[in-house]
């Protein structure tokens, strides 16, 4: 009974485990998702999150306190310690205070870093989802390219059995059949030529999946464009809202205002407050004992402008804000170039999908098998028919790569903008 038990769950695993390999999702999103996950910049990027997160604590709390000992008031003809009723042992200890605020200051810059870098890992991400997009939609017309070229294999070898019979019954020429074989040639050619691209584009979106060249990489099937018009402005909008280099751009003028606060506490005075105790011992020269003394000490640092430096350093961040101002609008003036320009493509395209695939196509079609009962019945040159054929390619496969066309475009608008777009 044990013994049946064991192999029915050797059985059901076995079982299982194909299973669970081929319902595995490899659709583009989760191809995104595991590429986010194996990107080494995105794991350095988050270690430098976290030594910038550490760096705040550096250089934003009180310094250490300076403790001191030694001796004051020791003669130096016999340098003893009760020959003089100065002479004692110094102990003290001094704490330096910076102005109030210039801490604080401090450490809202560094906290800076923390939100620019975060951006930095928003836009890693956000170039990961348009490169595996982008390698994703070739990899899709590529192999539908493969499939349109087999399907006319198919109707050349058709048109080919049409040819040969001809040919046996003494209605058509030898140069028909070795054409169609010339073309079936050509074809099959183009076919391996596909698959080297289609191999390489595999390897470059495995490479960016940190797995094998030769893993193979489930793609879904094109579908027509069903997508909606953008707005340049709206576009423009949403890329303020989410995208990450502007963001990161936003923050480093506001990270520049905060070093311009910093610098000037420069102008201001630091201070140091210090206790000093004195133990003083039995002088022998007057045989008495003298009290200890207490000692209280405040300096002041002056703040003296040399040479300029710290009106340098106030101005120098004030010329990074204005920089970063001008970097901003000049990012959005680039955007709205590229948004200008891809919406219009993205509306071609839209129109030459309609036109092909409600009229061009239907045409073609026809105009084929048109031709090929025209040539069964001699009416027409069998070279009519090679061009049907061929223009029945042709528009299948210009209709497809229009489709991933479109679909890069938007891919390219989702990267520009920051975020998906339904």
């Amino acid at each position: 009974m044990n013994k049946n038990k064991l192999l029915g769950l050797i059985l059901i695993l076995a079982i299982s485990i194909p299973l669970s390999a081929q319902n595995k999702d490899n659709s583009l999103r989760s191809l995104i998702e595991q590429a986010e996950k194996m990107n080494p910049n995105l794991s350095m990027l988050q270690t430098k999150l976290e030594a910038a997160m550490e760096n705040i604590q550096v250089g934003t709390h009180l310094p250490d306190p300076v403790a001191t000992l030694g001796f004051i008031g020791v003669p130096t003809n016999t340098f003893s310690l009760n020959q003089e009723a100065m002479t004692g042992k110094v102990l003290g200890v001094t704490q330096p205070l910076p102005f109030p605020g210039s801490l604080k200051a401090k450490a809202a810059v560094k906290s800076m870093d923390t939100l620019i870098i975060r951006q930095q890992i928003e836009d890693v991400t956000n170039q990961i989802r348009e490169q595996v997009s982008e390698l994703y939609y070739s990899l899709q017309e590529n192999r539908k390219d493969v499939q349109l070229t087999r399907e006319s294999l198919d109707l050349l070898k058709q048109i080919s059995l049409v040819a040969k019979r001809k040919f046996e019954v003494g209605t058509a020429s030898l140069q028909n059949v070795i054409e169609v074989e010339v073309q079936k040639t050509h074809l099959q050619d183009k076919i391996e030529a596909l698959n080297g691209e289609e191999m390489a584009l595999q390897a470059q979106l495995n490479g960016l999946l940190l797995q094998s060249d030769s893993i193979y990489i489930p793609t879904e099937k094109i579908l027509p464009i069903s997508g909606q018009n953008f707005q340049t402005e709206e576009l423009l909008n949403m890329a303020e809202k989410n995208r990450p280099v502007l963001k990161e751009i936003k923050l480093n003028e506001t990270k520049a205002g905060l070093m311009e606060k910093e610098a000037r506490y420069a102008f201001y005075p630091n201070f140091k407050v210090g206790v000093q105790y004195t133990q003083r011992t039995f002088n022998d020269a007057t045989g008495m004992n003298y009290p200890d003394l207490l000692g209280v000490l405040v300096g002041v640092t002056i703040p003296i402008n040399y040479g300029g430096n710290k009106t340098a350093q106030v101005n120098s961040a004030r010329y990074q804000q204005d920089a970063y101002k001008q970097q901003y609008q000049f990012s959005l003036q680039v955007l709205q170039q590229h948004f200008g320009a891809i919406n219009a493509q993205l509306k071609s395209l839209k129109n030459r999908e309609k036109l092909l695939s409600s009229t061009l196509l239907p045409q073609a079609i026809q105009s084929y098998q048109a031709a090929l009962a025209d040539y069964q019945v001699n009416k027409i040159d069998f070279v009519n028919v090679m061009k049907a054929e061929d223009q029945i390619l042709k528009i299948k496969t210009e209709l497809a790569n229009i489709r991933t066309s479109y679909s890069k475009n938007l891919s390219k608008l989702e990267f520009l903008s920051g975020t998906q777009l339904n």
